[in-house]
């Protein structure tokens, strides 16, 4: 998976700190943003191959994000929401603006590197 661009956006700083440092050693690229607004920007102008978007943020939740960068900026990113809130209304709602997956946070990483490959090869 070397030369994929991947997206961080996440509030909490050792979380996106530890996230990066995860991607950077399997061999990816990564940007990182710690809130919906700069997220989307960041998407805009690096067109990364895959968003991995806490749900829970301040201001923008990561589902209005979400719904943004796909529809509104139209950029052809895949997004993995990323989050500790374990809710099925939740991951219907964020498929439905545009989510192509959803992990929960605290699992092994193994498991979000997992869903990274498999939709990174979609």
């Amino acid at each position: 998976m070397a030369n994929k661009k991947i997206l961080i956006i996440e509030d909490d700083e050792a979380t996106r700190i530890l996230l990066g440092e995860i991607l950077k050693e399997n061999g990816y690229a990564v940007v990182e943003a710690s809130c919906g607004e700069e997220g989307i920007k960041k998407a805009v102008q690096e067109k990364p191959d895959l968003v991995v978007l806490d749900t829970v943020m301040p201001v923008m939740d990561g589902i209005e994000t979400c719904r943004r960068i796909k529809h509104v900026e139209k950029v052809p990113a895949k997004v993995i929401m990323y989050t500790a809130k374990i809710d099925a209304i939740d991951a219907v709602r964020a498929r439905e603006f545009g989510a192509d997956d959803y992990c929960i946070k605290g699992q092994n990483p193994e498991f979000l590197l997992k869903a990274i490959k498999d939709i990174l090869v979609k």
